[in-house]
């Protein structure tokens, strides 16, 4: 079974801050701006949804307003989803072509290849393991993860330090073209986010 990873480049802060804001008239927006979507998802969802599991447009709701939360754990990718919905309204898709679909231990490949490069500040696996901002609730079905300016400051400076020294050294670290592909993509990822002040990285596995 494959996945695949949809990462945005946004203000951080902003879109946390937006879980709930009650903010009626972004909802307004995207209720009247992409009926077609929130329809589609719901086709897509119709068995869950008529087992109890919120409409789409319900849980983007939720998540806007801070609750109420269905308590049953099997609803709970729905609120993932409308969370992951607020980073597509907001923010940039980031080309995702190296890590869209993956498969197996492709994440913690890649991670390998940041720290050959010197980056420990950041982690692809961060995309797959965490969950969105409280309360929103979890799921294993969708894992959500951020990069903050911080971290992604601290990742590039690790990374032109061992440049600096693999210059000096003559020695470059040997990675496999495609890990070597992907980590230049997560670089690239970094710049973009690096070049506008309060910018980072969410990112998310499906």
């Amino acid at each position: 079974m494959s996945s695949s990873l949809s990462v945005y480049l946004l203000d951080t802060a902003a879109t946390r801050a937006l879980v709930g804001s009650r903010d009626e008239q972004l909802l307004k927006v995207v209720r009247t701006d992409f009926a077609d979507s929130l329809a589609r998802d719901d086709d897509y969802f119709a068995d869950a949804i008529e087992g109890g599991a919120p409409t789409a447009y319900d849980a983007l709701h939720a998540v806007v307003h801070g609750g109420p939360f269905s308590d049953n754990p099997d609803h709970a990718f729905q609120y993932g989803y409308a969370y992951q919905r607020l980073c597509s309204l907001t923010g940039s898709f980031l080309d995702n072509a190296c890590f869209t679909p993956h498969r197996g231990a492709w994440l913690s490949e890649v991670d390998e290849g940041l720290k050959a490069v010197g980056v420990t500040a950041v982690s692809v696996e961060d995309f797959s393991y965490g969950g969105p901002p409280a309360p929103v609730p979890s799921t294993w079905e969708l894992g959500c993860g951020e990069w903050t300016p911080d971290r992604i400051a601290r990742a590039l400076e690790q990374f032109e330090t061992a440049r600096r020294a693999e210059a000096e050294s003559g020695r470059a670290p040997s990675l496999e073209p495609e890990v070597e592909e992907a980590v230049s993509q997560c670089l690239g990822w970094m710049g973009h986010a690096a070049r506008r002040p309060g910018f980072g990285v969410i990112g998310f596995r499906f």
